[in-house]
């Protein structure tokens, strides 16, 4: 976000949400459902030298009621992502976390924390038509940033990482990820990369203040 941007006076009001979050998703609305990936390619570090791992995912992407912090006020998607290596069971990787999008300012948020002790906040502004956006997240940032656990961040530590996301005319839609890491014994940064296209296979149940709407409670 601009650092010089300008925020209200009063900063305990908060605003009229509508309460259907699916109408009100701007660039994140092609997301929302259950999806499947069957194309993921996973570039990561070894110690023989980098990697390539096919893989499979699937994420869950359903919307939540409207958040707000004062005047602040997001619509979002709750996630969860499930990888396995192909033919598998295992996890090769499980992250959770939350898209989230603010009309006012064309602000677009993804929140991830994976069981392996690390948790980020990326951000980025699309248009809410955009067909393609990116979100960034930068090691010691006080707003989009980056927190490891002391293992990671002496061995394998995250200096910035960035997704961006891409709309296909069927319907589907891909990523690309790229994590930096400068590893312990290494000079050069290492770009360990993401790709997957993701195929939907369940529509978004609507959120909890949507659906009491429409049973008209």
């Amino acid at each position: 976000m601009n650092p010089a941007q300008s925020f209200p006076t009063d900063i305990y009001t908060e605003p009229v949400a509508d309460v259907h979050t699916l109408a009100n998703l701007g660039p994140l609305t092609r997301m929302a459902g259950v999806w499947r990936g069957t194309q993921g390619m996973d570039r990561k570090p070894k110690a023989g030298g980098p990697k390539e791992q096919a893989y499979v995912g699937r994420i869950e992407l359903q919307p939540i009621d409207p958040q707000t912090n004062g005047p602040q006020l997001f619509y979002g998607l709750r996630y969860h992502t499930h990888i396995t290596k192909p033919g598998q069971v295992k996890t090769y990787h499980d992250q959770v976390g939350y898209w989230l999008w603010e009309p006012a300012t064309g602000t677009v948020v993804q929140t991830l924390t994976i069981p392996r002790g690390q948790t980020a906040m990326a951000g980025g502004t699309a248009a809410a038509d955009a067909d393609e956006f990116e979100v960034v997240a930068t090691l010691g940032s006080a707003t989009y940033g980056i927190c490891s656990n002391p293992f990671l961040d002496h061995a394998f530590k995250t200096t910035e990482f960035r997704i961006k996301v891409g709309f296909n005319p069927d319907g589907s839609w891909w990523y690309d990820e790229t994590t930096t890491m400068q590893i312990e014994g290494q000079a050069a940064p290492f770009q360990h990369t993401d790709h997957n296209v993701l195929t939907r296979i369940a529509e978004p149940t609507p959120n909890p203040l949507a659906l009491a709407a429409a049973q008209g409670q």
